[in-house]
């Protein structure tokens, strides 16, 4: 199964955030188990490291945790397309269009994220973490 993986859930896993680690932890360890294939956008990739070194306050570590990201997460290149095309999508929030543009270009299973209300516009299949848990442990 492939899945995009919404820059919220990744933030709450690198950085243990509460209450939503728990089931962002057990995403990365299916993805670690070649459970479920684990993507990123490379555009999402800038923003998790700025925030892990925000979080960190320390570069260096900051990259090593990205290096351990990447090896765990395809990344998908944002195309002027997607760009474009997200210009007329019906998600209101720019981010989150090219979001879904990319994943509906690549034909990810679903979003998952936090944040589903401002992807049910698009053509993907969003899916919170703890039913996307949930729906591969009924699996």
């Amino acid at each position: 199964m492939k899945i995009l993986v919404d820059t919220n859930v990744i933030i709450d896993a690198l950085t243990s955030r509460e209450p939503w680690n728990e089931s962002a932890e057990k995403i990365f360890i299916m993805a670690a188990n070649h459970t479920v294939d684990m993507y990123i956008t490379a555009s999402a990739a800038t923003d998790i490291y700025y925030l892990v070194r925000k979080y960190l306050h320390n570069t260096e570590t900051a990259k090593q945790i990205m290096g351990k990201l990447y090896s765990l997460t395809g990344i998908l290149e944002v195309t002027g397309n997607d760009c474009l095309e997200a210009l007329a999508s019906p998600i209101k929030d720019y981010e989150d269009a090219v979001v879904e543009k990319v994943a509906s270009r690549k034909d990810m299973h679903y979003i998952v994220t936090r944040n589903i209300k401002d992807y049910q516009a698009g053509n993907t299949k969003i899916i919170l973490p703890d039913d996307f848990v949930k729906l591969m442990e009924e699996e």
